[in-house]
């Protein structure tokens, strides 16, 4: 791709293609792949993303919320769409657009029951979200026969599949934790069995889940920032590829003489003779305030150049001090090399929250 002119994230699909088959490899033949696109496909482009991803076969997507899945469908997305944490008053639109619910109490299950007998809807396929110990959504294990006992009095809807989220599937240290979990839902699973007769498809594994877990695997695995390129270990993410790269440009070098301040509140006062250049990104774009006073940093010219004083919410300026560049060069925030994990760690955080961030009014360039 050409050098960035302006501030933009550049997508390579090839690189997606290649994280959806090293997860692909982790499983059994007949394992179903779920993809979460949820976030705007955490922060790159959910349209582009899951067309693509379809095109390779993908047998679900799942988004958190109802106007996710109906984006998705006005993008032309004809596999089943799983809703995770859809609200009632979406339920109409859920039905209307062939969405389908994780449905995770009771006072859901009834209203969603009561809108698909509303729409004289039969068999309309629900998901039901059990806890195991993430303690965030879903049943209890107790729960498993009053729900019987409500979708056994309706044939508006039926069970497509159950399933739960490992709470740390990433952490060593919490193996026995994520195999309690992992025990709960057998024994959940066994306990549906038991009052429907049948078991549906079941799911839990995340993306660690995939990697570490293989007895968690079950029916169907779902992957989140694997497919963006992020295996939450330095082992494992040797063998995934980031797909994106978010690049600027100097838009100007400033001569910062000693005793000088830089930025809003004064933040920075230099100590020497420094060098500055502003780049057009800031907190409104995704790179929030944390990433300030010195924590994070941008790579000029292959060298690392520190933040200076506070971000701006369209600006940042970095201290280029001993960096050879000019006005109009490239700037790399984050890319395969220098990734946003790395710079996420430098502000205390997480990848996940870097790449979500990234404004939509930064220009997405795919490469396909």
């Amino acid at each position: 791709m050409p050098k960035a002119q302006e501030t933009i994230l550049e997508i390579e699909l090839s690189a997606l293609k290649h994280n959806y088959e090293y997860l692909k490899s982790k499983l059994q033949k007949n394992t179903k792949f779920l993809a979460v696109v949820k976030a705007f496909a955490y922060g790159h482009d959910a349209d582009e993303i899951a067309l693509y991803l379809q095109n390779l076969e993908v047998d679900y997507f799942a988004v958190a919320y109802t106007g996710e899945g109906v984006a998705l469908r006005d993008a032309g997305i004809t596999k089943p769409i799983l809703v995770l944490h859809p609200l009632p008053i979406g339920f109409s639109t859920i039905i209307e657009r062939c969405l389908e619910p994780s449905i995770y109490n009771h006072k859901v299950l009834n209203t969603f029951i009561q809108m698909a007998a509303e729409k004289n809807q039969k068999d309309y396929p629900i998901h039901l979200k059990f806890n195991t110990g993430l303690n965030r959504l879903g049943f209890s294990e107790n729960d498993v026969e009053g729900v019987y006992s409500k979708l056994n009095a309706s044939n508006a809807v039926s069970v497509k599949s159950i399933f739960s989220h490992l709470a740390a599937s990433e952490d060593p240290s919490e193996k026995e934790f994520s195999q309690l979990q992992i025990n709960s839902f057998k024994n959940i699973s066994e306990k549906f069995k038991s009052f429907f007769g049948y078991l549906p498809m079941r799911h839990m594994s995340n993306t660690s889940g995939i990697l570490n877990y293989p007895e968690a695997h079950f029916d169907m695995v779902r992957s989140g920032i694997g497919l963006y390129g992020f295996g939450n270990s330095e082992t494992e993410n040797k063998n995934f590829r980031p797909i994106a790269s978010l690049k600027s440009v100097i838009s100007q070098i400033h001569d910062i003489e000693k005793g000088e301040t830089v930025g809003y509140n004064r933040a920075y006062k230099s100590e020497s003779s420094i060098k500055t250049a502003t780049i057009p990104i800031g907190h409104a774009d995704g790179l929030g305030r944390p990433y300030g006073n010195g924590k994070g940093y941008v790579i000029i010219s292959g060298k690392k150049a520190s933040i200076v004083g506070n971000v701006c919410m369209d600006m940042i300026m970095v201290n280029i001090t001993g960096i050879e560049c000019q006005e109009g060069d490239e700037v790399i925030v984050f890319d395969a090399s220098n990734t946003a994990e790395e710079l996420a760690h430098s502000a205390n955080t997480i990848s996940y929250e870097l790449i979500t961030a990234i404004s939509q009014r930064v220009k997405r360039n795919v490469k396909k």
